[in-house]
Order: C-alpha cells, then structure tokens, then sequence
C-alpha cells in the first residue's frame, strides 16, 4: 500500500518506515454543493509545490530537515461517498497503527467525517478544531446526510456535544448558528477565542481541519464555495502555529478547486499553508 509515490510533495522524502508524518490525497468531489473540482487538489498541490521553497521564513524551519512521507492519492470511486469514506477510515487506521500522525490532502470537506471515524477509534475524548467559512451543520442537503455542507454535523454525531470548536465562519442558514449554541463551539468570522480553546483542548488529542475557503476569496478565490469576509493567510499561519502546541494526532486541509484560479495563486497559497502545517506540527524530531 505504501510504495514510494512517483510524485512528492516539495521537500517530502522520507519513506513510509522512517517517516514522523504521512500525508496522502483524498480526490473526493462526490457531494459539491455549488462549483465542483476539488478532486483535483491534491495532484496541482504536489505539481505546483515546487514553485515554492522547502524553507519557511516564518518558523526557521525547513521540510528537507523532518521526516514526512507522500502516500500518493487514494483511488476513490466516483459517485459513492460512503465507499470512499470507508476507504479514507481505513487508510488512517493504517497511518495511526504505525504511531504516525495522518495529514489528509481532500477533496471535498466531506472526507473529514471519514478520517474521524478512523481517529476517535483510537481517540475516544478526541476534540475537533475546525477552521471554515461555513457552518456545514445541516443535518442534510437535498436529501442526503453526507454532504460537505453537513460534515461538522456528521461529526458531532460521533464526538457529542462542546467538543467542536468552529472558527472563522460566516456563512449558514440561521437554523445552523442557532443549532450550533447548544451543541458546537462557534466562533464567527475569523480566530477570535482561539486560545480559549486551546487551553480547553490542552489534555485531550485533537483532531484539526482546516477548509481552505476560511481565507478571504481576494486571497483565496481558487474554492467551490467562496465567501467574502475571511482571514488572510498570515491570521491563518498564526492560528495554525497557535494551535500546533496541542496534542493534533491527525489533521487534514481541503477544498481547493484549482480549476477556478488560473493565475495559480491559490493553488501555490495551498501549497505555502500545507508546507507550514506540517512544519508546525513537526515536535522537532530532526
């Protein structure tokens, strides 16, 4: 299963054995609500990776110097999202029987809910960080209980109630935001209280999403479902650095649709937060 991928990420060497980190992609794009595309991220992301460099300025570290390992991209069956969520659950389940922690490259938000049905497994008192410009609290959408516009729904599901901490959202119906006071932790429009919630999740392993379209679409217009007033990426990067201090023991970023920037900005800004996650979680095993 895990065969040296032909194309890696930037930076990204190590095999599977040896590695801290696996990251892999999750070409999904089943339940697109408005524009469709995100299945391609993942392979822009690698293609596109090297049009950045391996070292961050802004942490004084360098990917040439951790040990992370490129999967590749799942094989997911168009058309059936509970098959490739399955798909998703048993490919954490594998990274996460290694002791390695698992970073998702979607696809649509959708893949999320596969990847915590494989960690809160292993992670019973698991805690949810999610950044996004959306609530995806619908119990359903047209019809369906899996939709990337009900995956925080989903997910609350399995964790319960005050264990999801949302930020940076502006978007939902109103029965969402309503709904979301008894049973999530919403934080409207960018990271305000964000250290609140890193000291409430201090003891507990977290799992960490993050959408992509959190970020303001004059910054980040390559998405499905763009929505104006979002953070920039230094706000991002901070939020990230913040929230590396917990115990992430998987994490994932998902939603670019590359196919809707032409310039390839947002696909390269893609690439810069993937290279600063995964630098950030690195606990400086050299």
């Amino acid at each position: 299963m895990w065969n040296k991928n032909i194309q890696t990420f930037i930076g990204l060497e190590a095999s599977f054995d040896e590695a801290k980190c696996v990251i892999f992609g999750a070409p999904m794009d089943s339940t697109t609500s408005y524009r469709p595309g995100t299945r391609f991220a993942s392979s822009a992301m690698r293609q596109e990776s090297f049009g950045i460099e391996t070292y961050s300025p802004y942490q004084d570290k360098d990917l040439e110097d951790i040990k992370v390992f490129d999967g590749g991209d799942l094989e997911l069956p168009f058309g059936n999202p509970r098959k490739s969520l399955d798909m998703i659950q048993e490919t954490i389940k594998t990274i996460l029987e290694a002791n390695k922690l698992p970073c998702m490259i979607g696809g649509e938000h959708l893949v999320t809910l596969g990847a915590i049905e494989a960690v809160v497994e292993k992670y019973p008192d698991l805690r949810i960080i999610h950044f996004d410009a959306h609530t995806d609290l619908r119990d359903e959408y047209l019809g369906e209980k899996l939709s990337h516009a009900s995956v925080i729904r989903r997910v609350h599901d399995i964790v319960g109630n005050g264990k999801i901490h949302q930020f940076g959202i502006r978007s939902g119906e109103r029965d969402e935001f309503y709904w979301a006071k008894e049973h999530t932790n919403l934080n409207k429009f960018n990271f305000k209280g964000l250290q609140e919630a890193i000291e409430e999740c201090q003891n507990y392993p977290v799992y960490f999403t993050i959408d992509l379209d959190v970020l303001d679409p004059s910054v980040f217009p390559g998405t499905g479902t763009p929505e104006a007033g979002g953070v920039t990426f230094i706000e991002l990067l901070e939020a990230i650095i913040a929230v590396s201090k917990l115990n992430v023991v998987a994490m994932d970023i998902n939603e670019l649709s590359p196919v809707y920037d032409q310039s390839g900005a947002s696909t390269a800004l893609a690439c810069k937060v993937l290279r600063e996650l995964l630098l950030a979680m690195n606990k400086g095993e050299e």
